[in-house]
């Protein structure tokens, strides 16, 4: 076992070649550029920014550029610094914890198996209602590991609710939020009224990490990194936005790149990232059980909730009213934990243009009755880096405005 072990990692080295240097942003900045809708602007920027933080924006844009580059950005349109030093953010993460059971496992960040480990345990402990569950592999073989949770009725009888995080690599907040969503549900299920009500009414089927490979990346290589790790043919440039690449409304025009090396590049065809697949068939096994009656897509930052449609800034779901009471609801419930103001509505005409979307995907295939995008914390002070004392206050926050969520829908 050894042997084959040593022989699998020395293959996967000669497939990727040499291990590469772990990106330093120490003396990077992170600079918000007034754009005023002029998309040559963009374009030049692009060429000088290390990453695009909040690619599809507009009015602005938040970029990481190097101390070489913040010049020329500045010459290029009004910039303000909103993170003077990117290295430095990234220390307040605080580093990976070593693995530990209870609750302290929202108090720090962790390493990828530390994260499936964390699963395996958590669903150990509550074998009779709940069980490991996989969507499917990634592009480097690792399976998206996820948990089910059932109540009375048993497993499978009740309508879905289907919860994703981690989608984007470098939101490593929502791994966490996610599966402090699991923690919930199980743990509290036979002291908490409120919690064995939502478990006895939904058949919860929750992925903390639906971008193993990307996750995997930010944490060995570059922590800012966005996409999935599929190479391109026809480019030097790597990866693929899993969530521009869903088989629905994928060609429409304005809401992704065809250019491999952007953020948002969606793919040569829709759904043709692995990890898509593998989201696609647990969409469509899902409805064609019980059906889905919340989808929840945790993204980070911003502090938005937003349901369909990305594609379309003219269009709006037919139940347009009743996502948006649930999400007025839920951002109350958010506000009155930490005072944390989210921004609620349709997602193209609130945020920015979405092409390949998760949400839309959901609402009009999967026939989910509800599909929502949370973006969490912060707005953008520390971003994707947002510190580890701030992984408890997001994560109880965020379970109140899904517990507003579940009780409605």
């Amino acid at each position: 076992m050894k042997s084959a072990l040593v022989s699998s990692l020395l293959f996967a080295l000669a497939l990727a070649g040499a291990v590469p240097k772990k990106v330093d942003y120490n003396g990077f900045k992170v600079l918000r550029v007034n754009l005023n809708e002029k998309l040559d602007k963009l374009e030049a920027l692009e060429k000088l920014a290390t990453h695009v933080l909040n690619p599809g924006k507009a009015s602005f844009v938040d970029v990481v550029v190097a101390p070489e580059n913040v010049d020329a950005v500045n010459a290029l349109s009004a910039a303000t610094v909103i993170t003077e030093d990117v290295g430095a953010a990234l220390k307040e993460e605080g580093g990976f914890s070593a693995y530990a059971g209870s609750e302290t496992w929202f108090t720090a960040y962790h390493s990828y198996a530390d994260h499936l480990q964390f699963l395996r345990d958590l669903q150990a402990g509550y074998t009779s209602n709940s069980a490991i569950i996989t969507a499917g592999t990634s592009v480097e073989g690792r399976t998206l590991t996820g948990i089910q949770i059932w109540g009375t009725g048993g497993r499978g009888s009740k309508p879905a609710v289907l919860i994703h995080g981690n989608v984007h690599a470098r939101e490593w907040i929502t791994s966490k939020t996610v599966e402090y969503i699991a923690w919930q549900l199980l743990t509290k299920y036979s002291t908490d009224a409120t919690v064995k009500s939502l478990v006895d009414k939904f058949d919860f089927y929750i992925v903390p990490i639906v971008n193993p490979d990307g996750f995997v990346y930010t944490q060995r290589t570059d922590r800012l990194w966005r996409k999935n790790r599929q190479t391109v043919s026809s480019s030097r440039c790597v990866g693929r936005d899993i969530n521009r690449n869903w088989p629905y409304k994928w060609d429409a025009p304005g809401g992704a790149s065809t250019d491999p090396c952007s953020e948002t590049y969606k793919g040569v065809a829709a759904g043709d990232a692995p990890e898509n697949k593998g989201l696609v068939a647990q969409v469509q096994q899902l409805k064609a059980s019980r059906g889905i009656r919340l989808y929840l897509d945790i993204h980070s930052y911003g502090q938005y909730i937003l349901w369909p449609y990305g594609y379309d800034c003219n269009l709006r779901a037919e139940n347009d009213a009743q996502h948006r009471n649930l999400a007025t609801r839920a951002a109350s419930a958010i506000r009155a934990v930490s005072g944390t103001a989210y921004t609620i509505g349709p997602s193209c005409s609130t945020l920015y243009a979405t092409t390949g979307s998760s949400t839309d995907y959901t609402d009009v295939t999967g026939n989910s009755t509800y599909s929502y995008t949370y973006e969490l914390r912060d707005t953008g002070k520390y971003g994707f880096s947002l510190p580890a004392n701030q992984i408890q206050p997001t994560v109880r926050e965020t379970w109140a405005g899904i517990v507003s969520m579940l009780k409605d829908a």
